[in-house]
């Protein structure tokens, strides 16, 4: 099994801009979900969104040889963009990722049905940790779904979101990055070579268990990003 332990206080502190009340109250709200003890009937999910370009090859690349990596030509067309919905459970060390043409309301509420019916069927609620996207809302179930079926999978659903200039406090923005290095940095000429290459980097990290271990807690907010909360009057 593979843990990254996490602190990204350590590098990310001084990005991050005046903020107050809005922000350390989601903040916090979003540490003490991670800070649970791990609960399979209450599974803590991750949720974050991405996008690649297809790249259509003008000329056939040059193959890897002895000292010499493969080479592209700088000529090349492009086929379009696909959007990719993420979702990991850092603790359990799964990750599933869907691969659609667009990422409008109605997407997002396949996805979450996806996440409740196939994804964590005997679970309990699904705690979800996302950012504030417009179409993150319970509300585009209600769009995508007759009202019982919305309201049967909202049900399912706790959704934690991590405040504005907040996206660090994501941890499937960490999954998305590793997405990136070990799959995605490449020319992929369409969706079906994509979604190919997608299933088997989720099989190889699925099977690996590749856990995160979030080490920031209330606590370290409190003392390393005091200038964040608001002054109490004296």
């Amino acid at each position: 099994m593979k843990k990254t332990v996490l602190k990204p206080w350590l590098k990310k502190q001084w990005c991050i801009p005046e903020v107050g009340a809005e922000f350390v109250a989601a903040m916090e709200d979003v540490l003490e979900v991670y800070a649970e003890p791990y609960d399979p009937t209450r599974p803590k999910v991750n949720f974050d969104e991405t996008t690649k370009q297809l790249i259509k090859e003008t000329r056939q690349p040059l193959p890897t040889q002895p000292g010499r990596p493969q080479r592209y030509d700088s000529e090349y067309e492009r086929n379009g963009t696909r959007n990719l919905f993420l979702f990991v459970e850092p603790q359990a060390g799964r990750r599933h990722v869907q691969v659609t043409e667009q990422r409008t309301k109605l997407d997002f509420a396949h996805a979450m049905q996806w996440l409740v019916d196939e994804g964590y069927p005997e679970a309990t609620v699904i705690r979800v940790v996302l950012d504030h996207l417009n179409t993150h809302k319970l509300a585009s179930l209600y769009e995508a779904f007759e009202p019982a079926e919305a309201r049967r999978i909202a049900r399912k659903l706790e959704l934690h979101y991590t405040p504005k200039h907040g996206s660090w406090l994501n941890m499937a923005e960490i999954e998305c990055s590793v997405l990136q290095q070990q799959c995605l940095d490449r020319r992929i000429p369409d969706e079906a070579t994509l979604t190919h290459a997608i299933a088997a980097w989720e099989h190889q990290r699925n099977t690996e268990q590749a856990t995160m271990d979030w080490r920031f807690s209330v606590s370290d907010a409190r003392n390393k990003l005091k200038r964040l909360y608001p002054s109490l009057p004296s």
